[in-house]
């Protein structure tokens, strides 16, 4: 397996808390992995260290072609590149229009040519289906296409992998549905994408793999 993922004998901490341990996980590319479990169960812990928030102290780490046990510093932004991150509470910047926020994302991530970073942002757009709302202030969208500027703004760098962190908790069911059409579509550009959530509707919904956190450690669920 062409693996964009790789966990071996992994633990995550939080500060001096060891949430999970024996974390032996293979995630290929262009697959779709549910990660579940109760709140306080690890969830979170174990993507922000996956996108190296969070130190890898335990186990071997690799996603995207790196090293998390090795990783400097200096090497995130790079490391961030090649991951798309996907949060609860879509973290746009509020004070700059849909380009803006995408266009602030791309040049923090090297790119300088306002020609390609224009032509970069309405690609992602017109995946989304959001190309008409690239004037819009962010609060002048629904919940759902805030969530798709996210998603958006998560596939500017062609990432080869998406972490997304219970990415429709603030959305009602129909809006869910969308962002889960959103992301059956990245998928099918070989995109791997891990999605934790507490929405067992979507799992049924949408089956695919699924691993849960349940205590202290990480299983693939049967």
């Amino acid at each position: 397996m062409d693996s964009v993922i790789s966990i071996k004998n992994g633990s995550v901490f939080q500060n001096e808390n060891r949430v999970l341990k024996d974390i032996n996980l293979e995630i290929g590319r262009g697959e779709f992995v549910y990660l579940i479990g109760k709140s306080g169960s690890g969830k979170s812990t174990l993507l922000k260290t996956l996108y190296a928030d969070l130190p890898a102290r335990e186990g071997s780490f690799q996603i995207a072609g790196f090293n998390l046990n090795e990783i400097k510093k200096k090497e995130i932004p790079f490391l961030r590149r090649k991951i798309g991150i996907v949060f609860q509470d879509f973290q746009l910047l509020y004070d700059r229009n849909v380009e803006q926020n995408l266009s602030f994302v791309l040049k923090a991530t090297g790119w300088e040519d306002e020609k390609s970073i224009s032509r970069r942002i309405d690609d992602v757009l017109q995946l989304i289906g959001l190309q008409d709302k690239k004037n819009k202030m962010p609060y002048r969208l629904s919940g759902g296409e805030q969530q798709g500027v996210a998603i958006a703004r998560a596939l500017l760098n062609n990432p080869d992998v998406i972490l997304a962190d219970e990415p429709t908790g603030n959305l009602d069911p129909d809006t869910s549905t969308d962002v889960m059409k959103l992301f059956m579509k990245i998928r099918g550009q070989k995109t791997t994408i891990l999605m934790a959530t507490h929405n067992y509707n979507l799992i049924i919904k949408y089956p695919s793999t699924v691993i849960n956190c349940n205590n202290g450690t990480v299983k693939l669920s049967k």
